[in-house]
Order: C-alpha cells, then sequence, then structure tokens
C-alpha cells in the first residue's frame, strides 16, 4: 500500500454502497442512511438485488450496472460474497473499497487478500465499522452517530471502540480530522495509516486503537515519523496473557509481550495509555493542548485542602513534579489570603473564597515566572455556583497572550453542580476533568509524551568501546558451533564468542563425569562452584543444579553424583552434557545483574535488564530494541530502576552505569552483528569496581532463514556496510559514511563554517544557525526512510564533518528527493561528487524510481555537478529556481 493510493482512498468522490438494503437490521441500510445524512456531496450509488431504490436513492442490480465507476465502495454482504464482489469491482476499475464483514477466517482473510491484490482494490477491514471524514461530510460508516470536523485523527482495529470513541466525543464537542476503523488490518495498516496522517495538515494528533501488529519495523518507523511532527497516542491490548490471547483471536496476528509494546511505544516517541479513561483523558488534553509542555513542573490552586493533598499524591506517585514557589508569588499571594502566612504548593485558598479572591490568587500564578502548568481545583461553594467560577477563570485567561499563559487545566468536583462550569471551561477550549486524580493523570499524559519525545532528540555520548569488537572472529566461532550442531552453548563455549565483544567471563571448565568434574576442580583451586550443563532445563538452580562453594575433591564428585540422581528423578529426558567449574568470585561487596537477550514474535531480538535471579520474565525487567547507543542504554537503566527491578544497594560501590551502558552497547552489538544468535543469558554478572565479570552465561544458536515480508530486527542498525575510506584531491585521507546521532556537535560547527553565501545557496535564504531539535532531526534519522551522507576527517583527535548529501525518500519509494553542501573552505576536493555518487547507489539499492532536487541559478557549482551526473536541468521561470531530475 502506498501513501498515495492512501490518499486518494481518503478523498473520494463518488461512494457505491454494495449489498445496500432498506431493512433497518442490515448494515447496507445504515451506511446508506449514514452517507445520505452526512453531507457528501458526491454521487450515492446503491447497489442491490432486491430494492429498486434504496432510502429513495435509484438502485443497481449488479456493479457492472454502475452508471460511473465509484472512487470508494463500502461492501455491506456477507463474507461469503466478498471474494465475488472484489473481482467485480477490479474489473469496473473501483480501486478503493472498505468491508464490513466479520468473522473471516485466517484462510480467507488470506483469499481476500490475494483476489484484492490482484484486481488492484486497496481494503480496509475487513471486521470494522466503516470510515468517517467530517470535513468532507463522508460517513461511509454503519456508526449509530456522526463525527464533527476537527484536528484529531482516531484509528481504531475495535470497531467497538469507535462507537464508544464517538459517542464520548459527540458529549465532549471534540471533533476528527479522521476517523478509521481498520478491523483485521489485512491491506491498509497502521503503517500506511500513519505515513498519511504524520503528513496531513488537517491533522494535529494522531490515537491509535491497537489489537496486535503484523509489521513492527513499518510500524516504528512511520509512528518515529509521524511523532516528530505531532503528538501519536496508543493504546493496546493484550495486556496479560488472557487479554493476548483474546486480541489474538479477535484481529488475528501473533501476540508478543506487553512490556516489549512498551519499549516500542517509547523508542517511537508515542504516547501510551492503559484504558478508554486514560485514552478519553488523554484526547480531550491533546484536542486542546496538542503542543508539547515546556517544563514537567505542575502547580495547584485549590479551594479544598483535601483535592489539594489528593492531587499531589497522584502527581508524585506518578513520577511528576511539584513546581516551588518564588518568595515574590508566595508573598502576593499571602496578601489576599487571610488565613495564611505559609503559603505553598498546592495553594489552598480555603473553602470560604469567594469568586473575588479566587480571581486575585488566579491573576498572581498566571503572572508568576516560576508557573508554567497550573492545574485549578474546584469543589462546590454555597458563595456562588461553580459556573461563576469558571468564568472567572475564562476571562483571566483571556487577559493573558496565548503564548505568554502558562498550560492550564481544571477541576470542577460533583456533578450537578460542577457540569455547568466543565461545560463552559469545554467551550473555551480549556481542559477540565471530574477529579483530581483524572486531572493530574492528564497532565502526567503530556509529561510522559514530553520524556518519550525527548528520547527522538537526545544526543548520544560517544562510546569508544568499538576497539573490543572482532564481529568476524566471532561470525567464525559461531559457523564452527552450527557445523557441529552445537545449538546450546554453556559458559566455557558461550564466553568465547562474549570475549570477542569485551564480555569478561569468569575462567570456566568442563567436565563429562563425576571424576572429570573432580579432577578439574583440584585444578582450578578450592573453593568452586558446579552447575549442570542442560539445555532440557532453562533454569538449574530451581532443581539443585548449581551448588556453590565446594571445598574439597571429594565433596566435588558426591555433589555431581547426586546432582545426577536428582535430576534423572525429576527430569527423567533430560539431555545431560555435563558439568561447569569455577572457581568462586569474591561476590561481597559486589552488585550482581542479569542481562538477557530473548526473541519474540514479531519483534525479534529484545533486550532485557534486571537483577541476578533464577527467572528473568519480561514482568521482571527493563525491556529495550535494539540497537542501543549509549543515551538509550541509560534510559533502559533508569527504566529497571523506576520498574524496581534494578535496586540502588547499600553497597561499598554502586555500578559504575557509564560502563553499564558501554556493557549494554555491545551486547546489543552482538545480537545485531550475529543473527545465528536466538538468544543469550547473562546471569549473574558481578559489578564491583567499574568491572562486569559474567559468572554464568549461555547463548542459544539456530541458523537465520531471512524472510520475504519480515525483517529480523524491528529497527534498522546503522549500516556499517556502507562506510568507506576515500582519497580527496588534496591527497589527504577520509571517510565517507552514513550519520550518527553522536555527530550532532559536529554537525553544529559544520553549519557555522558555512559562509553565508553558502547558506543561502543552500536555505535559498538567510535562516539562524539550527537549534538542538533541529540538529536532533538531521542526525538521528531513520536509515529505513531517510539516508545523509557526510565525509568525515580526522583533526588532531576530533572528527570535522567536510560535507553532507541527504536524500528522503516517500514512504512509497517512488522518488526521493537530495540536498548537497560542503563545507566552504573545503570545496574543490571533489567532496560534491564522492557525496553526491553515494546517495545516487544508495537510492538504487532502495529500488528508487527517481532523484530530484531544487537549486538557486546563482549555484553554478550544484547546477554543473548535476549535469555531470546525467540530471535533466529545467529552470522553473515563476518560482525561479533550478530544478533537477535524474531518473534512476
Amino acid at each position: 500500500m502506498s501513501v498515495k493510493r492512501i490518499s486518494q482512498f481518503f478523498n473520494p468522490k463518488s461512494v457505491a454502497v454494495i449489498g445496500a438494503s432498506n431493512s433497518p437490521t442490515r448494515a447496507g441500510f445504515v451506511v446508506m442512511r449514514n452517507l445520505l445524512q452526512g453531507g457528501f456531496q458526491g454521487p450515492i450509488m446503491p447497489v442491490s438485488r432486491k430494492h429498486t431504490a434504496v432510502h429513495g436513492v435509484l438502485a443497481y442490480a449488479d456493479i457492472a450496472s454502475l452508471p460511473k465507476v465509484p472512487d470508494l465502495a463500502v461492501i455491506c454482504t456477507n463474507k461469503n460474497t466478498l471474494n465475488a464482489i472484489i473481482e467485480e469491482l477490479g474489473e469496473l476499475g473501483c480501486k478503493h473499497a472498505i468491508v464490513i464483514a466479520a468473522g473471516l477466517s485466517r484462510e480467507h482473510k488470506q483469499a481476500l487478500k490475494a483476489s484484492a491484490n490482484a484486481a488492484n482494490v486497496s481494503l480496509l477491514g475487513p471486521n470494522c465499522l466503516g470510515l468517517l471524514i467530517p470535513h468532507i461530510g463522508l460517513n461511509a460508516s454503519f456508526s449509530h452517530t456522526v463525527a464533527r470536523p476537527g484536528k484529531l485523527a482516531f484509528v481504531s482495529q475495535s470497531a467497538a471502540v469507535c462507537s464508544t470513541i464517538l459517542d464520548w466525543a459527540k458529549n465532549k464537542e471534540i471533533g476528527f480530522s479522521y476517523f478509521i476503523s481498520v478491523g483485521d488490518c489485512i491491506d491498509i495498516d497502521f503503517d500506511e495509516l500513519l505515513d498519511f496522517l504524520g503528513r496531513d495538515a488537517k491533522t494535529k494528533a494522531i490515537l491509535l486503537y491497537i489489537d496486535n501488529i503484523e509489521d513492527i519495523r513499518g510500524f516504528i518507523s512511520a509512528a518515529r515519523a509521524a511523532a516528530f511532527s505531532k503528538p501519536v497516542i496508543a493504546i493496546k491490548t493484550g495486556k496479560t496473557a488472557a487479554g493476548a490471547l483474546a486480541a489474538e483471536i479477535h484481529t488475528g496476528g501473533k501476540q508478543s509481550s506487553d512490556e516489549v509494546y512498551d519499549a516500542l511505544f517509547q523508542r517511537a516517541g508515542m504516547l501510551r495509555v492503559n484504558d478508554l479513561r486514560e485514552l478519553f483523558a488523554a484526547t480531550q488534553t491533546l484536542a486542546m493542548h496538542p503542543k508539547l509542555l515546556k517544563v514537567e513542573h505542575l502547580t495547584i490552586l485549590t479551594n479544598g485542602g483535601g483535592p489539594g493533598v489528593m492531587a499531589v499524591d497522584t502527581l508524585l506517585q506518578s513520577s511528576g513534579k511539584l513546581a516551588e514557589l518564588s518568595d515574590a508569588t508566595r508573598a502576593a499571594l499571602n496578601k489576599v489570603i487571610p488565613q495564611s502566612d505559609m503559603t505553598s504548593n498546592p495553594v489552598d485558598i480555603f473553602g470560604d473564597s469567594a469568586p473575588r479572591r479566587y480571581q486575585q490568587a488566579l491573576e498572581i500564578l498566571l503572572q508568576a515566572q516560576e508557573v508554567k502548568n497550573l492545574l485549578i481545583i474546584h469543589t462546590p461553594s454555597a458563595l456562588a455556583p461553580s459556573e461563576d467560577y469558571a468564568n472567572i477563570i475564562v476571562a483571566t485567561l483571556a487577559k493573558i497572550p496565548a503564548m505568554a499563559r502558562p498550560y492550564v487545566i481544571t477541576n470542577f468536583m460533583g456533578e450537578d453542580a460542577a457540569y455547568a462550569a466543565r461545560r463552559v471551561c469545554a467551550n473555551n477550549s480549556i481542559p477540565t476533568y471530574r477529579t483530581p486524580e483524572g486531572a493530574v493523570g492528564a497532565f502526567m499524559h503530556l509529561v510522559s509524551y514530553r520524556r518519550n519525545q525527548k528520547h527522538l532528540t537526545q544526543t548520544p555520548e560517544s562510546n569508544t568501546d568499538d576497539g573490543k569488537i572482532n564481529k568476524q572472529a566471532a561470525k567464525q566461532l559461531v559457523d564452527n558451533f552450527l557445523a557441529e550442531q552445537q545449538n546450546y552453548l554453556s559458559t566455557h563455549h558461550a564466553s568465547q564468542i562474549l570475549t570477542h565483544y569485551g564480555i569478561d567471563c569468569i575462567q570456566t571448565e568442563v567436565a563429562y563425569t563425576p571424576t572429570e568434574a573432580k579432577e578439574q576442580a583440584i585444578e582450578l583451586g578450592f573453593p568452586v562452584a558446579l552447575k549442570l550443563i542442560s539445555p532440557s532445563i532453562p533454569s538449574k538452580s530451581e532443581v539443585g543444579g548449581v551448588v556453590l562453594n565446594l571445598n574439597d575433591a571429594q565433596e566435588v564428585e558426591q555433589t555431581a553424583f547426586a546432582m545426577l540422581l536428582r535430576i534423572k528423578h525429576t527430569y527423567p529426558d533430560a539431555h545431560i552434557e555435563g558439568f561447569s567449574l569455577q572457581k568462586m568470585a569474591p561476590r561481597a561487596g559486589a552488585n550482581e545483574l542479569r542481562i538477557a537477550i530473548k526473541t519474540e514474535a514479531n519483534f525479534g531480538p529484545v533486550i532485557l535488564l534486571g537483577e541476578a535471579g533464577t527467572g528473568l520474565e519480561f514482568a521482571q525487567a527493563a525491556v529495550a530494541l535494539p540497537p542501543l547507543n549509549m543515551n538509550l542504554a541509560k534510559y533502559l537503566i533508569a527504566a529497571a530502576h523506576d520498574k524496581g527491578v534494578l535496586k540502588e544497594r547499600v553497597l561499598p560501590e554502586k555500578v559504575d552505569k557509564y560502563r553499564l551502558c558501554a556493557l549494554l552497547t555491545r551486547i546489543s552489538q552482538l545480537i545485531v552483528d550475529q543473527p545465528d544468535i536466538t538468544s543469550v543469558e547473562l546471569n549473574p554478572i558481578l559489578a564491583s569496581q567499574g568491572q562486569f565479570l559474567v559468572l554464568d552465561a549461555t547463548i542459544e544458536l539456530n541458523r537465520y532463514q531471512v524472510k520475504a515480508n519480515r525483517k529480523r530486527l524491528s529497527i534498522r542498525p546503522y549500516p556499517i556496510e556502507l562506510v568507506q575510506q576515500v582519497t580527496l584531491k588534496n591527497n589527504t585521507v577520509a571517510q565517507l559514511r552514513p550519520i550518527k546521532p553522536e555527530d550532532e556537535q559536529a554537525h553544529l560547527e559544520f553549519d557555522q563554517a558555512l559562509t553565508k553565501e553558502d547558506r543561502y545557496k543552500r536555505f535559498f535564504g538567510e535562516l539562524p544557525q539550527f537549534n538542538h531539535d533541529q540538529l536532533a532531526k538531521m542526525t538521528q534519522i531513520d536509515y529505513d526512510r531517510e539516508m545523509a551522507f557526510i565525509v568525515s576527517q580526522d583533526q588532531h583527535g576530533t572528527a570535522r564533518t567536510l560535507g553532507v548529501s541527504r536524500v528522503l525518500m516517500d514512504p512509497d519509494k517512488l522518488e526521493a528527493e537530495f540536498a548537497i553542501v560542503v563545507r566552504s573552505d573545503c570545496q574543490g576536493l571533489g567532496l560534491g561528487t564522492l557525496l553526491m555518487n553515494a546517495a545516487i547507489a544508495y537510492c538504487k539499492t532502495q529500488e528508487v524510481k527517481q532523484i530530484m532536487g531544487i537549486t538557486l541559478p546563482e549555484n553554478t557549482g550544484m547546477i554543473e555537478l548535476a549535469r555531470k551526473l546525467d540530471f535533466k536541468i529545467t529552470r522553473d521561470f515563476e518560482e525561479g529556481n533550478i530544478n533537477m531530475l535524474l531518473v534512476l
């Protein structure tokens, strides 16, 4: 599915309803009614074998009889007719269809998709409510109500949730740019919709209700691109095992652990909410305030002490922050709150506060420099109706320019007394909630979104551990083990691979019998640890397969015999390979960690971090998606602390977090480089004095099979295969490579080194220097959909960027737009040709059809370079620019 086809799908000029009906119990009846009542201006053409007219509109007996080819067909017939109808629509030339029918088997869905592909018909559904596009009056759905025009786009796999959201939004007077029920997503899926909605000017925020995601890599790529420009909020079902099974039955597709989805949404810069109540709150908040918070600290104004305390408790329990009032602000408040000379946050003006005192306190807080986010809580008062206080808030805010005022949310408590007040706030685009907890929860949605967005723009620290990695040597070992049919590697063999990634393992010897174990122990020296080697038993400690502190040879032999007898009784069919022996490591004062890699359905490998123990399930760990850099590793460690799966111990020495980040990045690189590794378990890892020593390691190997429609990793790693050395015309050596997030500072210096004239040629005008967010977008790119090549040269130990070329592909990869700029004091070294050839070669590998660019007529160097590389050069006299086009 291409964005171009999606754009056509969501801008129909005519609609046919296949299976239109006059029976109120049929979907074809409701769809026709909704289309006719929605205000759609194009032709609406019912197709029915039973009726000559539907809702008073002339009907056609079959698809072939339609007077024109519809832009969109809504299929309301039963599931057994779908394939034939799709074929007929294809023959007629209709390119887009919505399938309402539910209950299709997996085989039926596959057959329907094959029919649609053969007929060149794009499908929304099946098992969906339909499509609403309020700004063109299109209600091609069987919903019970309408959607008003607005700035939110809603996409849901659940038709029932669609109906609920529509009903709620009508009550709250919240509108939508698009309201899309995708159902089982056999064709049109979340990634195509995110690409379309992320570029749509009418859409300011995107809301998703997800049961399952098939194309994880496509989803993350599209979601990340959309989240750079607007909020993307998701609710994902299947948090429990039973819920995941229900979601799988509902829409099909494989389910993964919920913690892995958390990692996905965070990595994509999205906000995840847990239930419909939170989705409603987040929807309301973003509908009225889609911009990013400047700071996270909250100030609370209340006329009731209890509700203020509730708000504070909820805020702090949610990892929120209270603002600290300045002395000047507190002094000003004390003058208008006579009962108190110790005003603090929350600001309690007491229940006897008349409207005038409320207004005075509000004016002080709105003008205070430290107040950036303000929650106003009001409990019903006998002094004046709640509605009067709401009007005061509206009038007071109106006096302050929108750009200068804090972000304000309100909580009017109660029902009858508060309803009119909440209505006043809603009508004036002020978010309002029924409870203090609900208001704080909604605020924390914005905080969480801000934090996730920061993940997209954080500049990672450089990691100098690359010299510890020997990818080829590790690959040779993996191949050797697989050739010997060794798929399960215990510490002795696993350590041989791990050492090539700078991961230190304790010396480990292998024995195949209790007698050999005794002999190995004598050579190692006592005390020793004895461990069973068996791929059949995942947790050996739980069955007595690990015994520590054995102090003599006889004890080792007897323990080994006892271990075999115990395992034979407990696991009679277990395959026992032997024993591993290690000299006991000093553990006093050391932190004990556990790091694992597991392969998840749809996601591929994921990284888990927690404390050492007998079991490390997803619920017991913080989870991240590879590849990791130093910054992402830092977030993983922070997430482990926040989740309580990594605790700060009262020990002489804390874990060296910088070195732990470096270790995590090397483990991430291991799984990126070695596709035949399906799992890794490092448990325990002793962390002491800045060193990490693995005491027990297992690696599972399986020869990786490339799949046509499935990428191994959820996120494309850095394309190291595109790195090459080049020689410039001045005979100096440089490196031509894709840009990295770590290049931000060098890119800033590169931009600052451009002359005013070169900047003007590149940006078609005078622009200020780039800020951090702009530079982050330039350096933290998605290698699946864009590429930036730089030529970098070492100068006195610091990498200096000499030039950069960029290609930004549309999601369909039909065309790419390029840009190129060379450092002003490095022109004439052949950099332009090197960079442009790299960009062209990359576009060819991505099967891009054509490359285009624009420059100014005075940029003669760029024009000549394009001409030399066989670009077609044309002059746009209306715009005054030069267009450059290369067909590949």
